[in-house]
């Protein structure tokens, strides 16, 4: 059906309407200048306009409901992200490993850590780009073929500069994988996104104990060459499964391909056990620029926004990398008194002080990774109740009372690893009530480049941290408290400061 077609029904509603002037009638913006999806219909974009026999990809998703389709989505993503969590995890495993074999510094070791940080925010914006041009389901594979071709090859890598490169362009694969969650949260209905959102963060927390069983098994036979290798089996699994991943219905709507779009929602229907709508599908968020331009979240509109979530994801990802970098180095601290860490800050040589790590180390790295599933769940409690902006401030305050107690120079080791355990659990749940929040409140069009921005802007933040997380605490163990605490306050006010609530809105 022909844009100008469109346009002359249009016309002629509104003169048969109350009698205003057909200059009233004429777009907002020529008819080229749309989005391809403006050309499946051109009523969708006419305030007002929206035949009794049309139905938008948003009204399909909710009236389908939640059903076996998104149960097998959600075991296809969730193991997108168990493979991204298990790569992350080999960083708290790969430098005391190369330490001892290779001999290297605690600074080489940092980074080759901040190598990963780096690819993942150098590449966060270019797969948003491209899964907002292209498609979400095609980034995606992309992606995990290059993360498990660089993974394996980083298991063989014969040098420190090999691995530091390697590693990161594994850190530029993995700037895809928020896409993931992106793709998945355009097939929830409105009510059970934010619940499955959180949830979708058990897998991540499954892959990081996976990781650490593994290292378990492996690393005092196979060594760190064999824990890499081994690490991949997810990615290639995922690689497999992405022949059954669903484009998003609704990228394919507002890219002009409304057949495609219809196909994929039948199949929701079917998997379903529910009817299909009747009538024709319309696209209710024709976008008025061009799709996947990073300038284009900066317009008025969006611009207070953008800004104050790029923020936050930073604010997140400094306050969560520096409580598992300072787990490390606090638990270091003599016996005794937790303040006599301060002034400690001379570095060793490289052959002193190398241990491998043992299975009682392993077992730590477990249950300090278990602590995430209570900020999970807390998150999943409240998020719903009090919406996303409130829960954000909220656990941002939860974050800021748990890290105080650093203050007390306690030399109880169970009480220390109390509040680090708190303080991780929280401040994971800020990580997804932001995953939650972020695709809901951009539109199709920008959504996965608002997604891979603001990941991006959460990688600069890990980025910063190891400073204060592993320098700093050395040398004041207060001021670097105070420096997380600082942070996070003026989080609490960014979140409350965001000018959209998304509880119970429509995916636009």
């Amino acid at each position: 059906m022909s844009v100008s077609r469109h346009k002359d029904e249009y016309e002629n509603f509104e003169g048969r309407g109350d009698g205003e002037s057909a200059s009233h009638a004429s777009p907002p913006f020529p008819p080229d200048s749309l989005d391809p999806g403006a050309h499946i219909e051109m009523s969708a974009a006419m305030p007002g306009v929206v035949p009794d026999d049309t139905f938008t990809v948003d009204q399909a998703v909710n009236t389908l409901g939640f059903g076996k389709f998104q149960v097998k989505l959600s075991l296809i993503t969730g193991l997108c992200w168990m493979a991204d969590s298990m790569e992350m995890m080999i960083l708290a495993i790969l430098g005391p490993a190369l330490h001892c074999d290779w001999h290297l510094s605690e600074w080489r070791q940092a980074f080759l850590t901040t190598a990963v940080f780096i690819g993942m925010m150098l590449s966060s914006a270019f797969w948003g780009h491209l899964s907002d041009k292209y498609g979400r389901k095609r980034s995606l594979r992309l992606s995990a073929i290059m993360l498990a071709y660089w993974g394996l090859l980083s298991a063989f890598a014969p040098t420190y500069s090999w691995i530091v490169l390697l590693r990161g362009l594994v850190g530029f694969a993995i700037g895809c994988v928020p896409q993931s969650v992106t793709l998945y949260a355009e097939f929830l209905p409105t009510h059970q996104r934010g619940k499955c959102v959180v949830l979708l963060d058990c897998f991540w927390a499954m892959g990081a104990c996976a990781e650490v069983i593994l290292a378990l098994w492996v690393m005092p036979d196979l060594g760190w060459n064999g824990l890499l290798a081994l690490s991949i089996i997810p990615l290639v699994l995922f690689i497999i499964v992405c022949e059954w991943l669903p484009e998003s219905a609704r990228f394919d709507a507002t890219s002009g391909d409304s057949e495609k779009a219809l196909a994929t929602l039948k199949k929701i229907a079917e998997e379903n056990g529910k009817p299909m709508l009747l009538g024709r599908l319309i696209v209710d968020d024709v976008a008025q620029m061009n799709r996947g331009r990073i300038k284009d979240l900066l317009v008025q509109d969006l611009k207070w926004t953008t800004l104050l979530l790029w923020f936050i994801w930073a604010s997140c990802a400094f306050c969560y990398y520096g409580v598992v970098l300072m787990t490390t180095e606090l638990f270091e601290a003599p016996e005794g008194s937790l303040c006599s860490l301060s002034g400690t800050d001379e570095s060793y040589t490289c052959t002193a002080n190398c241990r491998p790590l043992s299975s009682q180390d392993y077992l730590d790295l477990l249950w300090t990774t278990l602590a995430e599933f209570p900020g999970i769940f807390f998150t999943i409690l409240v998020i719903e109740r009090l919406g996303r902006k409130t829960t954000i401030a909220l656990e941002f305050v939860v974050f800021v009372v748990s890290i105080i107690f650093l203050f007390i120079c306690t030399s109880s080791r169970g009480w220390l690893t109390f509040i680090l355990f708190v303080a991780r659990g929280i401040i994971s749940g800020v990580f997804q009530a932001a995953y939650v929040y972020t695709p809901e409140v951009y539109p199709t069009s920008l959504r996965a480049v608002g997604v891979g921005t603001c990941s991006g802007m959460a990688r600069f933040g890990a980025m910063l941290t190891p400073v204060v997380a592993q320098v700093l605490t050395r040398t004041s163990i207060h001021l670097a408290t105070a420096t997380y605490g600082i942070v996070a306050i003026l989080a609490i006010a960014a979140a409350l400061m965001l000018p959209i609530e998304t509880r119970g809105r429509a995916m636009n």
